[in-house]
């Protein structure tokens, strides 16, 4: 249940993050957090990641139903521990924030604008954030309990 918890919050977060970029910045507009690293810069993106696939909103809504189908089976068959289920609740949270966006405007509000050593990385919101926070926990994690299990079977015939 707390999995699904997080996802709420995210999506909460997203939503009121992503409003308040719409309501009180105009598009292009971008407001210095830290000269020449970070900025609240209103985009938006009818694509997936780095702007890739424009206007393929249909597919985008199919794939994102599939992801939603599969996490929710996931967290319900597959939890094994507690930092595999916040990273799909990571992912479904960030998942529907953005699926939210698709299908209410056809794009998705993209405001945090990075700039790292000097290369300005693609902008982003709260759900593109938790997606590859959620995808980084998960790989970890699915690394780790890999080299677990092998050592157990590894012990186990010793």
């Amino acid at each position: 249940m707390i999995y699904y918890v997080i996802a709420l919050v995210i999506i909460g977060l997203d939503q009121l993050t992503k409003w308040l970029v719409v309501r009180n910045m105009e598009i292009g507009e971008s407001i210095p957090i830290i000269e020449n690293v970070i900025y609240l810069t209103s985009h938006r993106n009818a694509g997936a990641a780095f702007g890739i696939l424009q206007g393929q909103q249909t597919l985008f809504v199919i794939a994102t139903v599939i992801v939603c189908s599969v996490v929710v089976y996931m967290i319900k068959t597959q939890v094994k521990s507690p930092w595999y289920g916040i990273a799909l609740g990571l992912i479904l949270g960030g998942a529907i924030g953005n699926f939210i966006d698709r299908v209410r405007q056809g794009e998705v509000v993209d405001f945090v604008d990075t700039y790292i050593f000097s290369y300005n990385f693609p902008i982003f919101n709260v759900a593109d954030a938790a997606l590859v926070v959620g995808v980084g926990i998960a790989i970890i994690y699915i690394f780790f309990e890999e080299r677990s299990e092998k050592k157990e079977r590894v012990d186990g015939k010793a």
